[in-house]
């Protein structure tokens, strides 16, 4: 689950980060409010004004803005909010806008001797490790950095049982070509920002730019935070923070019903049972010469209802040119799964105009692949793999 900025850093507040100070709002008129509150409690005189959606490069599309008075703060909030901002990471939609966080301006005059740093802290599947990753180029893209200048990306392996040590983090802060109370500082951001990581169940916690002030302390200036789906029922304050309009539509109402499904950028529908022949599935279709359109497991019970409400949400995909079922009727019989298709089919027949290709392999399956050849529906039926990765390239060929 990915959060917004300003959640971001309230989890990293909570576990003693310093960040940049500031207040989420929806609207022009608080934004000048919380500008308001920020001057007397900061001082600052400039505001950052951040659109919170869930993409980077933010700055690039328009979505972050310098304003040097309250009526700046007005005029950019009111444009920001309700736009849709396109990023190098949107779809050329963009997404939209609908709340700001109007934040303390932390390059301010005297404090020209800002220095910016990169740092995150992820998990390294390789070592089965959490790793952190860490740079002198703040303030840039991490991959342009990591392309250009290799040298310049550090990385350190954390053991989760033995948790970051007082010398892990000391290296850090040496690397970071940092000495006095600026490495003092930085120790004891890296230990705060790696416990903020482990105890929150994150998959990642990216900071860019961390910044050192010209008096020396090391404050968070953005915040990208991923918490990991499986452990949100140790965090219920955590998942009350799920923003679903940032979220894919579909996959929002696949949820809902309980059905697991990914939109990808394919032509081929996917309806399969367990996750690994699902997988097995979109390869089937990528040595068809077909791409995938999605990544949907219906589970154990493909009833004629579920059946129905996971060819409802397929259809839901333009681009989708057929469909291939692939279920193994392990727990499940194969003839009642054909049913079940043959029944949704028959309910949505003005809904579903592509060809269906189905595969039915376990108990009854020869049952099941009478059902549907005598159906009268627009199916092709399969027994092997290879004879259904035939027929996913025939129909695509013909349609």
């Amino acid at each position: 689950m990915n959060l917004h900025e300003f959640q971001a850093k309230e989890i990293l507040n909570g576990f003693g980060v310093r960040i940049q100070r500031g207040y989420v709002v929806s609207t022009a008129n608080d934004a000048v409010e919380k500008a308001k509150d920020l001057n007397r409690e900061t001082g600052t005189n400039f505001f950052i004004i951040k659109a919170q959606v869930h993409a980077g490069g933010r700055g690039k599309g328009g979505g972050v803005k310098l304003a040097k008075s309250i009526e700046d703060v007005y005029e950019i909030s009111q444009k920001i909010i309700g736009m849709n901002l396109i990023t190098p990471q949107t779809s050329e939609k963009g997404k939209k806008v609908h709340q700001v966080l109007v934040a303390e301006d932390v390059y301010y005059p005297g404090n020209s001797e800002v220095e910016e740093y990169y740092i995150s802290v992820l998990l390294n599947r390789t070592t089965s490790k959490n790793m952190i990753m860490y740079s002198t180029e703040g303030g840039m893209d991490i991959e342009t950095v990591a392309e250009n200048t290799p040298d310049l990306i550090h990385t350190l392996d954390v053991c989760p049982i033995e948790g970051l040590t007082d010398l892990n983090a000391q290296e850090i802060a040496l690397n970071l070509k940092l000495n006095g109370n600026a490495k003092n500082e930085m120790i004891d951001f890296v230990k705060a920002l790696y416990k903020a990581y482990d105890k929150s169940d994150s998959s990642l916690f990216e900071i860019n730019p961390v910044i050192k002030t010209s008096d020396d302390k090391i404050l968070a200036v953005d915040a990208k935070v991923s918490i990991d789906d499986n452990a949100l029922f140790r965090h219920p304050d955590y998942a009350e923070m799920r923003d679903v309009r940032e979220e894919n539509p579909i996959e929002v109402e696949a949820k809902e019903v309980g059905l697991n499904y990914v939109d990808l950028e394919g032509n081929v529908g996917c309806m399969v049972n367990g996750a690994g022949l699902a997988m097995a599935t979109m390869d089937l279709i990528k040595q068809a010469g077909g791409e995938p359109a999605n990544f949907l497991d219906v589970g154990g019970t493909a009833d004629s209802e579920r059946v129905e409400t996971a060819f409802r949400i397929i259809m839901k995909d333009p681009d989708v040119k057929a469909i291939l079922i692939n279920i193994f009727g392990g727990i499940v019989r194969c003839d009642r799964v054909a049913n079940g298709i043959v029944d949704a089919c028959k309910n949505m027949k003005d809904e579903i105009s592509v060809p269906i290709i189905v595969r039915l392999e376990g108990t009854n399956s020869k049952i099941a692949k009478d059902i549907i050849d005598s159906s009268g529906l627009n199916f092709h039926s399969a027994v092997e793999f290879k004879e259904a990765a035939d027929k996913v390239q025939k129909v695509l060929d013909t349609a």
